[in-house]
């Protein structure tokens, strides 16, 4: 009877939205600890794209050589970019200081438009916002970086160990062939769609980066390297990153230069890179691999930075296509994924069908019990 139908719907979508909720809630508490795994997982995928890439890609590479070589190409990475921080940072931070009173002229004529008092010097400024009261804050934020970058390291190491028996932990969570060839596709489809995610987002970060620092040498700005880097970081966060690469090298410029046509000309060339490579390189090559609505992007990025913070921000999206293509698996969740989804077809996410045949299945059983 459509009366009886009608409250089991209701109260299943009313489970279904305090699921949520309660989920957010126990992510938000165990930020801690959950926020260090995810970094780590999805740097796994990350090294295990890499790996697959080396080995299809390189002659000679063999399976079993491609992921430590993955490893330490990646080790090798992340120890250069944390060098170039290191070394530049400084060097950044002192001449923010020695333009501290172009700033503060700056800011006083934006001050005189807006018919808003600001401190006349910088030391007045200084005394207003008091920064002893931010050592404290300062210095846990440092050590909360430095005890995330431990447990990031540690779990992926767990992570990368224990890789070699999820074909057993499939087999054993579905004995039936076709339940497991659906288990296997599901993770297919995540696995690839975060992949695509990463690997259009670094190339794409990389090409932002690099004409972003030739328009910034163009124009003399200081630090024009350390500035790409920063862009470089900034890509993979939505919406944010995008404004950040577009309006603080000539905001910075504003303070080195007498004159106000170097920001000017900064100001249109990286606006320009932005637009030609967000709106028309970038939509070519994530072609179908998300299928995320854009208003959900936003969504997320504001709920899993409010929960995360910057890791949160950096997580947010292929976080969002995980949890669309495991709710899309439920008839119960389905609704959900329908509404995340830019479509109305959740399983779309790439241009190339997934096979879900029973094959697949088969192989991992061989690959596990072999």
């Amino acid at each position: 009877m459509p009366s009886a139908a009608q409250p089991s719907t209701v109260s299943r979508n009313a489970i279904v939205v305090l699921a949520v909720i309660a989920s957010g809630a126990v992510a938000s508490w165990l930020a801690g600890i959950l926020t260090p795994l995810a970094l780590a997982i999805f740097l796994a995928i990350m090294i295990d794209g890499f790996a697959r890439v080396l080995e299809h890609r390189l002659p000679g590479v063999s399976r079993r050589a491609a992921l430590p070589l993955a490893l330490l190409i990646s080790v090798l990475l992340f120890g250069g970019a944390t060098f170039m921080v290191v070394a530049r940072a400084p060097g950044f931070f002192s001449q923010l200081i020695d333009f501290a009173p172009k700033m503060m002229a700056l800011i006083a004529r934006i001050a005189a438009v807006a018919h808003v008092r600001v401190p006349l010097t910088v030391e007045e400024l200084v005394r207003q916002l008091d920064p002893a009261q931010y050592l404290g804050e300062v210095a846990r934020a440092l050590q909360s970086f430095t005890s995330t970058a431990a447990f990031v390291a540690v779990y992926l190491g767990f992570i990368l160990a224990s890789r070699s028996g999820f074909e057993r932990k499939i087999i054993g969570l579905f004995p039936n062939r076709p339940e497991r060839a659906g288990a296997l596709a599901a993770f297919m489809r995540m696995r690839d769609a975060v992949e695509q995610y990463l690997w259009v987002q670094t190339l794409t970060g990389l090409m932002v980066a690099g004409l972003s620092w030739v328009a910034m040498a163009a124009v003399g700005l200081h630090n024009a390297v350390f500035w790409a880097f920063l862009i470089f970081l900034a890509v993979y966060i939505p919406v944010i990153g995008g404004t950040f690469a577009g309006i603080a090298p000539p905001l910075f410029a504003l303070m080195q230069f007498d004159s106000y046509w170097p920001a000017v000309i900064l100001l249109v060339a990286l606006q320009t890179i932005g637009i030609v490579i967000g709106n028309v390189i970038y939509p070519r090559m994530q072609g179908r691999s998300l299928n995320i609505d854009p208003i959900v992007v936003l969504l997320a990025l504001a709920f899993w930075g409010a929960i995360w913070g910057i890791a949160g921000m950096f997580l947010s999206t292929p976080l969002t296509v995980m949890i669309m293509v495991i709710l899309a698996q439920f008839d119960g969740t389905r609704w959900v994924a329908v509404l995340l989804s830019s479509d109305g077809e959740p399983q779309k996410l790439r241009n190339r069908p997934v096979d879900t045949s029973p094959d697949q299945a088969v192989d991992a059983e061989g690959s596990a019990t072999g």
